[in-house]
């Protein structure tokens, strides 16, 4: 424990634009059906042609810069930055070096405060494609040229879990603005961690090393974790850490070595000369600041507070932006009916019901795991799932016959009364209809009543069982509850 890890990153995200960064081809990566289909003279880098840069990425980089406290710089320009790579058409890449458009930023994660250097702008590379067992590969343009928005932060991260938590309320940032959708299996967003270890207490760094290429949270956590303990090994039996740029094998669950670290002179930046300089930033960026909603931080803590929920409910439902706009809009036709509805409900509670079918019943309902988006808005209208958990709330179904309604409504988008109607699912709370059943369970039970009787709890819940399954579930459980007790006394 006498080391620890100092910890930066690197996190690429592309932009939600209709076109590209500098030409007019569809910015519709991972959604062509071919390969080199959205491309042109421009992003595939042919002599002779000129790039346009993109106003709304340059929007979208001002905005995520403002919601993560950034200094907007009023002056920036574009550079080239200069590699050889097959992917890169043009043998250089448009990027931003010593004037990006934002510094200087920050953003909280629980306890912890990452500060961040940089938010600039750039151009995505192709995409290389390795077939299985073949001695050559094969390259697709249609993600060259896609705006790409990279973030640095400062070597404020201690462990990989940090880092995870860290990339993780960023990419609801990125989703609450608006500016990504940064799914990671999509490769929407990239992480690379730059690492290093030193004594605890010392000032100066280690020497530094970086992985590339992450595409998982978990890989980001488990990563870091090995590099800490393979480097705290190293240091340990007294050898030296070498930069480099390491890749990670997730079947090994281990980081290797693909080649030693570039440095910024390596790349030879200089200002990209078919682009003018960016001025008046400042101005512009006062009305996009405008335009910034409420991001997770904020409502997380509102939600807490104004619907006193716990925790993990809280984190269930912004853990996607259009769900807990859903959730409250559910939550706000509850109130208006509570006004009026006989009998009374608890609100709270009636609140707390829907957010228990909302992040758990619906994702099951709907084959998905809870944090996949599954369009619940153009299944169940908000006005009718509020109408569904109204019908629970005032025992008008039982909870099988729940399921059921529920089930139907995201299968047909028909409205809760109209499918309990129709499958004859309204719940009998009449102590008339259900004295013929309970009388004819305990005539046929007779033991079971003995043995409640002789103090077994047991026996009464079996009775209820045998109740719902005369009425095929339909027997409000509470009443017929009551009733056996009352039979009995």
């Amino acid at each position: 424990m006498k080391y620890e890890a100092v910890i930066g990153l690197e996190i690429h995200a592309e932009l939600k634009t209709a076109s590209k960064m500098f030409c007019s081809c569809p910015n519709g990566f991972g959604l062509e059906k071919e390969p080199n289909i959205n491309i042109c003279p421009v992003c595939t880098g042919q002599p002779g042609t000129l790039p346009v840069a993109n106003i709304e990425a340059i929007k979208k980089v001002i905005k995520t810069a403002l919601a993560l406290n950034c200094r907007i710089n009023d002056f920036s320009k574009f550079d080239r930055k200069n590699y050889f790579y097959p992917d890169l058409p043009k043998g250089y890449q448009i990027s931003q070096y010593d004037k990006p458009l934002s510094e200087h930023g920050y953003l909280e994660v629980g306890d912890s405060k990452v500060r961040i250097t940089r938010i600039h702008l750039e151009e995505d590379t192709g995409k290389l494609i390795h077939p299985a067992g073949a001695d050559y590969s094969l390259l697709d343009l249609n993600r060259a040229g896609v705006p790409l928005m990279e973030l640095v932060t400062e070597p404020d991260i201690r462990s990989g879990g940090e880092a995870k938590k860290f990339c993780q309320e960023l990419q609801l940032i990125f989703r609450y603005l608006g500016v990504s959708d940064a799914d990671m299996e999509k490769g929407q967003m990239r992480c690379e961690v730059n690492i290093s270890i030193r004594q605890k207490g010392a000032e100066k760094f280690g020497t530094k090393v970086e992985i590339k290429n992450l595409n998982s949270f978990k890989v980001v956590e488990k990563s870091i974790d090995y590099e800490i303990k393979r480097q705290t090994e190293a240091l340990e039996k007294g050898e030296k850490i070498i930069q480099e740029t390491r890749g990670w094998d997730d079947a090994k669950a281990l980081t290797f070595s693909q080649r030693i670290k570039e440095e910024a002179h390596d790349y030879r930046y200089f200002p990209e000369p078919d682009l003018p300089p960016l001025n008046g930033l400042l101005k512009w960026a006062e009305e996009i600041k405008k335009e910034l909603p409420e991001l997770p931080a904020q409502r997380r803590a509102r939600f807490g507070k104004e619907y006193g929920l716990p925790e993990a409910d809280v984190e269930a439902l912004i853990c996607d932006p259009e769900l807990s706009e859903y959730f409250e809009e559910v939550s706000s036709e509850l109130n208006e009916w509570a006004k009026t509805a006989e009998p009374k409900i608890d609100v709270k509670k009636s609140v707390k019901l829907a957010v228990n079918y909302l992040t758990t019943e619906i994702p099951r309902i709907a084959g998905l795991s809870q944090n996949e988006n599954y369009n619940l808005r153009e299944k169940i209208t908000p006005e009718n799932f509020a109408e569904f958990i109204k019908t629970i709330a005032q025992n008008v179904v039982s909870s099988s016959g729940a399921q059921t309604v529920l089930a139907e409504m995201f299968k047909t988008g028909a409205d809760p009364s109209h499918i309990i109607k129709e499958k004859d699912l309204a719940q009998v709370s009449n102590e008339e209809e259900l004295a013929e059943k309970i009388n004819q369970v305990l005539e046929e039970n007779a033991s079971a009543v003995e043995q409640y009787k002789k103090g077994k709890q047991n026996s009464l819940m079996f009775l209820v069982g045998k109740v719902m399954a005369a009425t095929k579930g339909k027997a409000n459980p509470q009443v017929v509850t009551e009733m056996l007790k009352n039979r009995f006394k």
